[in-house]
């Protein structure tokens, strides 16, 4: 799938390469997918496969360097994810737990691996990991080389909060433990940084806020007198967390005033198997209330067609169930011009209060949600006025250059410390 962890390191390892620096994106588990040009390179390291059956049976723990790699081999990787594997951390728990037992643990051939790759093939000045789910990583790198590692945290406390028992409380205590290898934590938003602090038992002038960023290629204002009929939209994973159920619920509720008498919901991003039962059920109540016809779901989109879909919105809106530390999305239809309604929780406070681009509403609130559809459909001034001050907020505010600049910064401002 898109994964928008994924997408926030891919375009900021190729900003960064743009600005000069030399850059290795090294891809794990599986090769990455992203919706702009991918700059990972090299050898795929924590193969899926490998890290599977190393983890299950003790044999491949020993297995010889070329029937791993062949394991690793890429186009091999691509056909077993096509297979619809689960991603649910409910049935991930055991080697969750494994992958951050380390190098005390069954994997650890594979880390050591990527570790001497490191320090064999590389010998970078920094390394920064994608988020605490690898932070075993750090032991390994240090153990290798003297160098500053840096961890990213960007959203994984979801994944972890999936996890059942023992599991769960293993995995918060072994982070909780490896902390003290990591030199500085990066947090894509202030909410992320207080959030995590308080999960993982992180001293919170450890953790640097870099917002995100991304790139502004291919966006554009859409000709809002165009878009008819008004357009509800949602792009984000099909998934109960992500709440498009209470977005259907908003609908209804929007679509029983009598003077909202043309309108549609659209619905697009990743589906997974897993999750087919509830929107199958979502399909059915939509269809139940009348509004099968007016509501379309448009698949996962690759970039072209993310920026089509946007510039057909009217407004934008993923009502999550949960406290969510990133918020791409909103940047994503905020570049567009779309005004957005949310949830006045996790990052979409301080996204929405940054830019001025949306309006919030109370959590877990169907009614709430479509009293703000109703307020920008019939406030056309209003509607232009949030259109105009999210185009502009988020490209002053969430920019790719501002997200590089401070990365820069803080990798700069370790390193000097690692070197004093």
């Amino acid at each position: 799938m898109y994964c928008g962890s994924c997408l926030r390191d891919n375009v900021l390892a190729k900003s960064l390469m743009n600005a000069g620096h030399d850059v290795l994106l090294i891809p794990t588990y599986t090769p990455t997918r992203t919706d702009e040009q991918n700059v990972s390179r090299g050898r795929l390291f924590l193969g899926g496969i490998n890290i599977y059956l190393q983890q299950q049976f003790e044999i491949f723990r020993n297995t010889p360097k070329f029937l791993d790699r062949l394991l690793d081999f890429k186009p091999l990787l691509k056909l077993v994810t096509r297979m619809g594997i689960s991603v649910d951390p409910a049935d991930l728990g055991k080697l969750t737990v494994a992958m951050l037992e380390g190098i005390n643990g069954p994997l650890h051939k594979e880390i050591r691996r990527l570790a001497r790759f490191l320090s064999d093939e590389v010998s970078p000045d920094i390394v920064t990991i994608p988020n605490s789910l690898l932070i075993a990583l750090a032991p390994a790198i240090k153990e290798e080389l003297d160098i500053p590692v840096v961890c990213t945290l960007q959203g994984e406390e979801l994944f972890l909060d999936g996890l059942i028992e023992p599991f769960h409380d293993r995995a918060i205590q072994i982070i909780r433990d490896k902390v003290k290898h990591i030199d500085a934590f990066i947090a894509v938003s202030h909410f992320g940084a207080r959030h995590m602090a308080d999960i993982l038992d992180i001293p919170l002038n450890h953790i640097h806020v870099v917002p995100l960023g991304i790139s502004f290629d291919g966006f554009s204002i859409p000709d809002k007198n165009k878009i008819n009929p008004f357009t509800i939209g949602y792009l984000a994973r099909i998934a109960p967390e992500k709440g498009l159920h209470l977005l259907c619920d908003a609908y209804r509720s929007f679509r029983s005033r009598s003077d909202v008498t043309d309108s549609r919901l659209w619905a697009a991003g990743y589906h997974p198997p897993e999750h087919n039962p509830y929107f199958e059920a979502i399909q059915s109540k939509m269809k139940d209330w009348g509004y099968r016809d007016q509501f379309r779901y448009h698949g996962e989109l690759n970039r072209q067609e993310k920026l089509h879909y946007l510039s057909h919105l009217s407004v934008f809106s993923v009502p999550t169930t949960f406290d969510d530390p990133k918020g791409l999305f909103l940047l994503e239809a905020m570049a567009a011009g779309v005004p957005v309604v949310q949830p006045r929780r996790g990052a979409f406070t301080e996204v929405i209060e940054t830019t001025g681009g949306g309006i919030l509403v109370e959590p877990n609130d169907p009614d709430a949600l479509a009293q703000g559809f109703l307020d920008i459909l019939h406030n056309p001034d209003k509607r232009d006025e949030l259109s105009d001050k999210a185009f502009h907020g988020v490209r002053k505010h969430y920019s790719l250059g501002n997200m590089t600049q401070k990365t820069v910064d803080v990798f700069q401002t370790i390193i000097d410390v690692q070197n004093a």
